[in-house]
């Protein structure tokens, strides 16, 4: 019996894009639900009065890419909101990527955004694209790097410092490696790392890569301030 090659969503990305300037694309953070394009074929009826047996008969007509839909964590005047609340009328490219590097690109424009508020839960928005024309789904691609890596935490023996992956698409895995002065830190590889004696007057970076089923790709965060005592 085969492995199943099943999937949790967890890792996906939304990026879009203005269709004047599709290479500049824009994170939409926070994103909890993806539903992707979905197909729908018209049917015309061709039936005649010569149609066997009395059945109606069609044929297949054009082919509709329906709607994308996303739901999303709602933070009132963010980055994210002010960018949707932008989009009105205008044409859109949209790229989403999933973590095995398989990207489903097209064309669309923005057909709702909706926000919703509660006492009890968390605030949450759902935007809806409408889709325009054939949708295309990639092969696997290399994992992209959206946010830079960066290292949160004083430079300070005895002190942790933390990892912070920033935002990768396309990226099934992430693994660390710490450095002190562009020197690998031998098992240095969580997410954390704390400087020790040894590192004061060391710039320590991280560097954060990202694979999928086909790829790996290296980002190495901007360096911290030498190690102090």
């Amino acid at each position: 019996m085969s492995e199943t090659q099943a999937r949790i969503g967890y890792g996906f990305v939304l990026l879009l894009a203005l269709a004047s300037e599709p290479q500049t694309k824009f994170l939409i953070a926070e994103t909890k639900t993806a539903t992707p394009p979905s197909e729908t074929d018209d049917q015309q009826e061709a039936t005649h009065s010569q149609s066997p047996n009395g059945y109606r008969e069609f044929v297949p007509g054009l082919t509709d890419g329906g709607e994308a839909s996303f739901e999303m964590n709602y933070i009132p005047g963010s980055v994210t909101d002010r960018f949707l609340l932008s989009l009105r009328g205008k044409r859109l490219v949209a790229y989403l990527v999933w973590p095995n590097g398989v990207q489903c690109i097209f064309s669309c424009s923005r057909s709702g955004y909706e926000k919703d508020a509660s006492v009890e839960d968390v605030s949450s928005a759902t935007l809806t694209l409408k889709v325009s024309g054939e949708p295309t789904m990639t092969d696997a691609t290399a994992p992209e790097n959206i946010v830079a890596p960066t290292i949160k935490g004083v430079a300070k023996v005895g002190v942790p410092l933390e990892a912070v992956q920033g935002v990768w698409a396309g990226a099934s895995d992430i693994t660390y490696q710490w450095k002190a002065d562009d020197t690998v830190v031998a098992g240095a590889t969580s997410s954390s790392f704390v400087p020790k004696v040894a590192n004061v007057g060391d710039v320590i970076t991280v560097e954060v890569t990202a694979k999928n089923d086909d790829f790996t790709v290296t980002e190495t965060s901007v360096g911290t301030s030498a190690v102090v005592a």
